[in-house]
């Protein structure tokens, strides 16, 4: 095998990590895609009604629309420059009450809402360029937290999460 190392510049290291930024969004995108293509084939069992003492498949459905809006918003502020400060924590408090308002609208209607959030964050990861994604917000903790970070963990794998645990609601 020839070594290449040695003949690497800065040049070299930043493509190659472009590159590998580049396969995680198409791969993150795959995974959004399949989670909301799940979701639509799910949603239209949700019957609509309120839980006592965990979520009812209604409000889990309101809470994935909710998530699916918010942080693809962060995503898009994110990468786009617009946001370079980020209370993850404040807004995780502000999730609750938007939920509550949320699990009023009928299942049908957060299921189309939560399916056209996805679409358009689907669409910005499948164009974003690696400098993109890499954009970064400072969290309340002082920590860094990049756009492709806010993709992955708190929207995709969040939503897998809950996608999976409504699956497990409606087929009860």
């Amino acid at each position: 095998m020839k070594i290449e190392s040695p003949a690497f510049t800065r040049t070299d290291v930043e493509q190659f990590l472009d590159e590998m930024l580049d396969h995680d969004r198409q791969a993150l995108g795959d995974r959004l895609e399949k989670a909301s293509a799940r979701l639509a084939e799910l949603g239209p069992r949700v019957k609509p009604g309120r839980g006592e003492s965990e979520w009812s498949e209604h409000e889990l459905l309101a809470h994935i629309a909710v998530l699916s809006k918010f942080y693809g918003v962060l995503v898009h502020k994110i990468s786009s420059g617009q946001m370079t400060d980020l209370d993850l924590l404040e807004n995780v408090n502000l999730r609750d009450v938007v939920g509550e308002q949320m699990a009023q609208i009928e299942p049908a209607e957060l299921l189309r809402m939560a399916l056209a959030d996805q679409v358009r964050t689907l669409r910005l990861l499948r164009t974003a360029g690696a400098s993109s994604l890499r954009r970064t917000a400072k969290q309340e903790n002082g920590e860094l937290i990049s756009a492709i970070e806010v993709a992955r963990l708190p929207l995709v794998n969040h939503l897998e999460m809950h996608v999976d645990q409504l699956e497990r609601a409606v087929s009860r």
